[in-house]
């Protein structure tokens, strides 16, 4: 059957073609009204932003849905067209992008179960920094580098996973080794404590909690000392700036101690 069209005739294949184009043209304009809608939404309930990526996620599966649906019915193509097609299409990403897809299925994972949020600070197999956005393919982590780590989710969901927030804090801890040159009380009252007490007095009034100090573990070589540094959840950065600032005064501390030996 013929239809009249801008003064033309198209075929009835040709009609559903210009439908199916307009149909399809009309669900990518409601996809990205909707989607800006949501981002304003979102900053205004100052939703977080893994949520925020679920939701678009969401939003997306739902438009290329709509869309296929759309081409099927306008086409009028049999169910087993798109299940084949679907097969087919599944054995070629199988082959070829294996790994892209065992992202995909990461990320949900990841984005569902939430084993962290963005800005908490974890550590996730030989990685670590504070969470910057997690999307459906990687996490992504501001390191001690002061550089942004995509860490694939197959990774993610495959490594061991520390977070070190909770609290509202940062509660990072690193070691420090000392020699059996001085006696245990002497390293805490004379050379950890003044440090930890100094840093304390120069970053007085930042809403800092002041940092503690543990023996962890002592043997014929050397005594280990634990310290707990703690910094507001969001703040990497200072805490990569300033926990370098802490070692240093216990480090001086320790060499005018052994100096005057």
């Amino acid at each position: 059957m013929a239809v009249e069209f801008f003064g033309g005739w198209l075929s009835d294949e040709a009609t559903r073609a210009v439908i199916a184009a307009v149909a399809l043209l009309v669900v990518f304009i409601v996809y990205k009204m909707l989607s800006r809608l949501l981002d304003r939404y979102g900053a205004r309930i100052e939703l977080e932003p893994h949520a925020l990526n679920a939701l678009r996620l969401v939003l997306r599966v739902g438009a290329l849905g709509v869309s296929s649906s759309a081409i099927l019915y306008f086409f009028k193509l049999p169910t087993g067209w798109f299940v084949g097609g679907t097969a087919l299409v599944g054995a070629f990403l199988g082959f070829g992008s294996s790994q892209t897809i065992n992202n995909l299925v990461a990320g949900f994972y990841v984005l569902v179960t939430q084993p962290f949020k963005v800005k908490d600070y974890v550590k996730i197999g030989s990685f670590e920094g504070q969470v910057e956005e997690i999307s459906i393919n990687y996490t992504n982590l501001y390191t001690p580098t002061f550089n942004l780590l995509k860490v694939p989710n197959t990774q993610v969901m495959n490594s061991r996973i520390l977070n070190l927030t909770h609290e509202g804090d940062i509660k990072y801890t690193f070691n420090v080794a000392f020699g059996h040159d001085l006696s245990n009380e002497t390293i805490v009252k004379e050379v950890i404590q003044p440090a930890i007490k100094e840093f304390d007095e120069l970053h007085e009034g930042e809403g800092l909690r002041r940092p503690e100090v543990y023996l962890e573990r002592a043997n014929r070589q050397e005594k280990v000392y634990l310290i707990r540094f703690f910094m507001p959840k969001g703040e990497a950065k200072r805490l990569y700036v300033l926990q370098p600032e802490l070692l240093e005064l216990i480090m001086r501390n320790w060499d005018r101690k052994k100096a005057s030996l």
